[in-house]
């Protein structure tokens, strides 16, 4: 069975995203889409489980795909779930360099581990999930740039959040 971890933050999941693992779904047997732990990015708007929640509701209609979360290296969790390749999606010749380093890295730590790139498709080029977010915050449009089913879901987290933050403004 060929198997395939998909790592992201995902904060949150993105119509790039969701191509990425639409496409990766063909190639693969099983996809494991896995929420993790960036220390290196801020704070993250959403917590680890609404991210995987929303990934559930958005990728429901893919069979072989899995979602879950993970916090540590990615090669351990790879070994873990018995997985010899991941999937890296890729919008530009920046996030190219990138994600190569990191490939090259985790050949030296795993020479059996093999990283995929997948090219986004054009018409998501431009989206991230921080744009997504900044969007959603101030109430801009985010129809188009997130899976229909999750749009409600970011608005009513969101407004929660704007909620406890004007609380506490006041308090």
């Amino acid at each position: 069975m060929r198997k395939a971890v998909c790592p992201g933050s995902f904060d949150p999941v993105t119509l790039g995203h969701l191509d990425i693992f639409e496409r990766a779904s063909l190639m693969f047997d099983e996809v494991i889409i896995s929420v993790f732990v960036n220390p290196t990015k801020d704070k993250a708007m959403f917590t680890m489980k609404e991210r995987v929640n929303m990934i559930k509701k958005a990728t429901a209609h893919i069979p072989n795909v899995k979602v879950t979360s993970f916090s540590g290296l990615l090669n351990d969790f790879c070994k873990q779930q018995g997985a010899n390749f991941i999937i890296r999606g890729l919008r530009a010749f920046s996030d190219f360099e990138y994600e190569f380093q990191r490939a090259l890295l985790i050949k030296k730590i795993n020479k059996d581990l093999e990283t995929v790139f997948i090219m986004t498709n054009a018409q998501y080029s431009y989206l991230s999930s921080s744009s997504v977010r900044e969007l959603a915050y101030f109430d801009g449009q985010i129809a188009g740039l997130v899976p229909a089913c999750i749009e409600e879901d970011i608005k009513n987290i969101l407004a929660k959040i704007k909620a406890k933050k004007i609380t506490k403004e006041k308090g």
